[in-house]
């Protein structure tokens, strides 16, 4: 019964699909085995082999894999997360997908969240994809960041965006949002190759928030302090004006996981084991994830504590808010350096 109340659930976020507007039901999501009608195996299009998503659902019915069930839980708390905080049906764009990643050789889509592994992430499906050779590690960024780089499921027809929906592995990678969002901030306001970025930002946050700021600061915006970045957003001004920047922009917001089913969700903070879940499951087992074996450490939660011992507790309990549905989707709990009450 269980088995093909999922397999119907899933044919249903497909179906949902429009052509000018996605509307994609935001029902109760388990892990989808398309594979269990013969007719959807032949939606894949990485031929006789078993899909990534097979695989999943194998070792999620044999119940012998500690990792995957792990993930298993994962999903089941993200979707009831989901089925508790959204009680309504939502419109998505089909420029609501352009985070999501196509990798057509191995049934993979992959949401990308700025500042949790995704260049490196980027590199690996380049090698996966056969647009690139050799280690991943040795794509320069700037390739991996190439706007035509990798297919988005934004680039598809509705058909072809359904096709993929059904028969795919989707997965994506979260980070604690208050690192991700100190990371951003050191990334992009205190490193000097961030020119760019800086003149663009930098420059708007200092004139909105700086009195009597210098020329300087308001010609390069090159020394964006913390309290002020974080003033900008929380300023309703800023995502009136545009959407948020998504470096900054929460990870629930780029990658809808109420309106689009994840089978993994891999975390920052395990990168090295949930990165090889995923690469044993595209039968690449012998592929390096580029980076270091333990990419947090201690190091960006100590980072992190003290750029927010300065912030008042109003704005701590404001900015808290402003991201608490990622928390909460994503499972984490509030950092313990913040002063919310």
């Amino acid at each position: 019964m269980g088995r093909h109340c999922c397999s119907r659930r899933r044919r249903l976020v497909a179906a949902c699909l429009g052509a000018a507007f996605l509307l994609l039901c935001a029902a109760s999501r388990a892990l989808r085995p398309a594979f269990e009608n013969k007719s959807l195996g032949s939606l894949w299009l990485g031929g006789e082999r078993r899909s990534p998503l097979q695989l999943l659902y194998d070792l999620d019915q044999s119940q012998r894999s500690a990792l995957a069930e792990v993930h298993r839980q994962r999903r089941d708390l993200l979707r009831q997360t989901c089925s508790r905080l959204t009680r309504r049906q939502h419109l998505l764009r089909p420029e609501d997908l352009r985070h999501v990643l196509v990798d057509d050789v191995h049934g993979l889509l992959y949401c990308y969240v700025p500042k949790v592994a995704c260049t490196n992430w980027k590199r690996v499906l380049l090698v996966l994809s056969g647009r690139a050779r050799g280690d991943p590690h040795a794509i320069p960024s700037h390739q991996a960041h190439a706007p035509d780089s990798l297919p988005s499921l934004a680039d598809f027809t509705p058909a072809q965006i359904n096709q993929r929906l059904r028969t795919y592995l989707a997965f994506l990678f979260v980070r604690e949002p208050f690192e991700r969002l100190a990371s951003a901030y050191r990334n992009k306001f205190g490193r000097p190759y961030s020119e760019a970025f800086q003149r663009r930002y930098g420059t708007r946050i200092v004139r909105r928030l700086r009195p009597r700021a210098h020329p300087d600061a308001l010609a390069r915006g090159h020394d964006v302090r913390f309290a002020e970045f974080l003033g900008y957003l929380l300023d309703p001004r800023t995502r009136r004006d545009e959407p948020f920047n998504e470096h900054w922009e929460r990870a629930h917001a780029l990658c809808h996981p109420c309106r689009l089913h994840y089978d993994v969700v891999g975390k920052f903070e395990t990168l090295a084991e949930d990165a090889a879940f995923v690469l044993d499951l595209v039968g690449e087992p012998g592929l390096r994830f580029p980076g270091p074996p333990s990419p947090r450490g201690a190091a960006a939660g100590d980072q992190a504590a003290r750029l927010f011992q300065s912030i008042s507790p109003f704005y701590q309990r404001r900015l808290f808010d402003l991201y608490k549905m990622d928390f909460l989707l994503f499972n984490y709990s509030a950092p313990s350096y913040l002063r919310l009450r």
